[in-house]
């Protein structure tokens, strides 16, 4: 077993461990066996040396633990065996604003240089050579981030995901009415890293004891792989609440597939609406476009399609026009509940103004193929309905929590150390809208998991020892699989430092709301730097959406999509 880097000391010296009872020798949230990929056991758990600083001294401490084989524990000075602290107990200082910022921008410039040297001065040679695998399921913001920092010179990264292209989803409502098209707001993952392989699958099972996942193919077939590492970053799935009717009868904007169908859905209700001999409640009822769920995506969705049916529709249909209906179901007292108050107002204003018919604490309890049943009783008959009001947990996610006894307690999101460990695993990592620090949980947004993603790449590039309790910076050159024998050796010559967990650094969050506004709440870490709403907003969140493209020619196609749109309006063809 992995034991605790700090648990020999303790015992060798007679001291209990917080939460250690006499008759034990295990320390809280240790981790299970390590198996190579050749299904051999690895060695024990990593020693480390660890220095802790008081307010008059220091002092240098190091430890060791147990290991399998053989049974007597390595030898450590009594000296420093008094020294060592309890790792649960380990609490770095949070860093300041200054410092988290300017910790990124050097991470920054490294990742550039990085991302330089592997597209203008490629070894090919890296293609065929034999290094750790790091396995990535997924292609959301936390697997692209990944993919996009991980040095491959050192790992041989595999991408196993359905889909093979990352999505900008904050701009999947435009497209899902022509504002931009699909393929301007998607990079293929072969094209983020050239040096990564990509096979398309949907993982179904992991083994963490042996470290090998099992995968299914879209054709049925069925393949084993073992990894080095396994980056967890599956995302969320559609929250129905178990709502009768939701799945069979609603719209879904989760992929690109959701967009294109619920583009073509819009139009063709407007060409079953032209039929001759319809009646007006028939005719009204299929031009009433429901949207349930009060959040960004629902929000956004609202205003964009305003926006379509009232700046391009209307053009084309003018006779229909008047029949039109556009509502935003929401089941709590406000929209979007991550801005403040101030926003919120400002934002249920903008959509009002768009003609949106926003009903608050509209709980949605049954869905036909015609009518919305509200759970006061009120029916509200319609043409299209889209869901957009939560996430649900991922099959994965939920095997995971069931397998492992250090998930019990999580509910829809599997539970992570500080350094994103995923607890009860050897060598895995989970990220983004699919995990969850329950000292320090943060929202399931893009922007955590693609911080999420980029720090624990670096963590791997940085050759930093993640098997240990507190994972430990190792000397450049040393691969992460040493003994307890040397890296006590080298915490004799050198000092070594710990690794600091993750954080956070929140730069804000904003939505349009329709007719060129927009709001936006501005932060820097736990600094509010302001708030906007309107135009000037407007103009935040456009500029924020396209820098915030991750490549050039997303850049490029998105601005030109918004110029075309503005010159020639959005396409109304069915195809």
């Amino acid at each position: 077993m992995w034991c605790s880097v700090m648990e020999t000391a303790f015992v060798s010296s007679g001291a209990l461990l917080p939460g250690q009872h006499s008759s034990t020798t295990s320390l809280h949230f240790c981790s299970s066996q390590h198996v190579s990929i050749s299904s051999v056991h690895r060695r024990s758990r990593l020693s480390m040396k660890a220095s802790k600083k008081s307010n008059k001294s220091s002092s240098k401490q190091s430890s060791t633990t147990t290991t399998t084989e053989p049974k007597t524990p390595l030898a450590v000075p009594e000296d420093k065996r008094k020294a060592v602290p309890a790792p649960l107990q380990y609490q770095p200082k949070a860093s300041s604003l200054f410092e988290l910022v300017a910790t990124r921008t050097v991470d920054t410039f490294e990742d550039v240089r990085l991302h330089l040297t592997r597209k203008y001065f490629p070894d090919q040679s890296l293609k065929t050579a034999t290094k750790p695998r790091v396995v990535v399921l997924g292609v959301g913001w936390a697997g692209h981030a990944f993919v996009k920092t991980i040095d491959t010179e050192k790992y041989d990264v595999v991408v196993i995901s359905p889909r093979n292209y990352f999505l900008f989803t904050p701009m999947l409502a435009s497209s899902a009415v022509g504002t931009v098209e699909f393929r301007s707001i998607c990079e293929s993952i072969r094209a983020s890293n050239e040096y990564i392989d990509y096979i398309e699958a949907e993982c179904d099972d992991i083994d963490t004891e042996h470290r090998t996942i099992r995968c299914k193919t879209p054709n049925g077939n069925v393949f084993d792989m073992d990894y080095s590492y396994l980056i967890v970053s599956v995302g969320a799935s559609i929250n129905t609440f178990g709502t009768p009717g939701v799945k069979e009868y609603c719209h879904f904007l989760k992929d690109v597939d959701d967009a294109r169908t619920l583009r073509r859905s819009i139009l063709n209700k407007f060409e079953e609406a032209n039929i001759p001999g319809l009646s007006e409640e028939e005719r009204a009822r299929l031009l009433t476009f429901v949207i349930v769920g009060g959040g960004p995506t629902g929000c956004e969705f609202s205003a964009e399609l305003s926006d379509f049916l009232r700046q391009d529709v209307k053009k084309h249909y003018p006779k229909l026009f008047s029949e039109v209906s556009v509502k935003l179901l929401n089941s709590g007292a406000s929209i979007l509940g991550q801005f403040d108050s101030a926003l919120q107002e400002s934002a249920l204003s903008s959509l009002k103004k768009g003609k949106i018919d926003v009903v608050l604490n509209a709980r949605v309890t049954n869905v036909t193929d015609k009518t919305i049943t509200l759970k006061n009783g009120d029916e509200i008959p319609y043409g299209l309905a889209v869901w957009a009001a939560g996430n649900g947990v991922q099959p994965l996610v939920e095997r995971i929590i069931e397998r492992t006894p250090e998930q019990a307690d999580a509910k829809g999101r599997v539970f992570v150390d500080k350094w994103l460990r995923l607890r009860g695993g050897s060598s895995e990592f989970a990220l983004g809208d699919c995990a969850v620090n329950p000292e320090s949980p943060l929202p399931a947004t893009g922007q955590v998991a693609a911080q999420q993603a980029s720090y624990i790449a670096r963590l791997l590039n940085r050759n930093v020892c993640l098997a240990c309790e507190i994972p430990v910076h190792l000397p450049s050159g040393m691969s992460n699989d040493v003994s307890p024998e040397e890296l006590v050796v080298i915490g004799e010559k050198q000092k070594l430092k710990f690794a600091k967990p993750f954080e956070f650094l929140s730069l804000g969050i904003m939505a349009y709301v329709g007719q060129n506004r927009a709001v936006a709440d501005v932060d820097a870490g736990d600094i509010q730097v302001g708030k906007l709403s309107g135009r000037l907003a407007f103009l935040l969140w456009r500029s924020v959406y396209l820098t915030k493209q991750v490549s050039t020619r997303n850049r490029v196609l998105v601005l030109f999509d918004w110029i075309k749109t503005q010159v020639f309006g959005r396409d109304t063809s069915l195809f």
